[in-house]
């Protein structure tokens, strides 16, 4: 499937829920950002993911559904690594880039900035609440 396809399913919330994979999540953060920018890849990365969970009855509770410190968290992450490249970013297409950044392949890539308490807490799930072990990486 190519980026184009990949992301019209998303969007269209048509992408079947098994292949709702952290890949996936990626791959959406590094489409926006690429396309967007920062900011307005933020926002719609946030939306489409709200979208998508509602289409496909994602329970929304204390440890399931959307959680916007780790969707905002993780687009940080995606953008600081294609920003530290620049121009030079090796990566044409959203899985060439996934398999380009392993480090980002691990949903627990966040457990290096955030504490589980920090995470879990019922705040997380609605506002971006800064790291408590180490701060997230400058985009530059």
């Amino acid at each position: 499937m190519t980026d184009d396809q990949f992301l019209a399913a998303f969007e269209s919330q048509t992408l079947p829920f098994d292949q709702w994979t952290h890949r996936a999540h990626v791959k959406v953060a590094f489409l926006y950002v690429r396309a967007l920018g920062f900011d307005a890849g933020l926002a719609r990365v946030r939306q489409g993911i709200q979208a998508y969970n509602a289409a496909h009855n994602v329970p929304d509770g204390p440890t399931s559904g959307y959680n916007e410190t780790t969707t905002a968290a993780f687009v940080h992450l995606v953008a600081a690594t294609m920003r530290a490249y620049g121009d030079a970013l090796p990566t044409p297409d959203a899985d060439t880039f996934c398999d380009t950044h392993p480090q980002l392949m691990t949903r627990h890539a966040l457990r290096l900035f955030y504490s589980p308490q920090r995470r879990t807490d019922p705040r997380a799930k609605t506002a971006l609440v800064a790291p408590d072990l180490a701060p997230l990486p400058v985009i530059r």
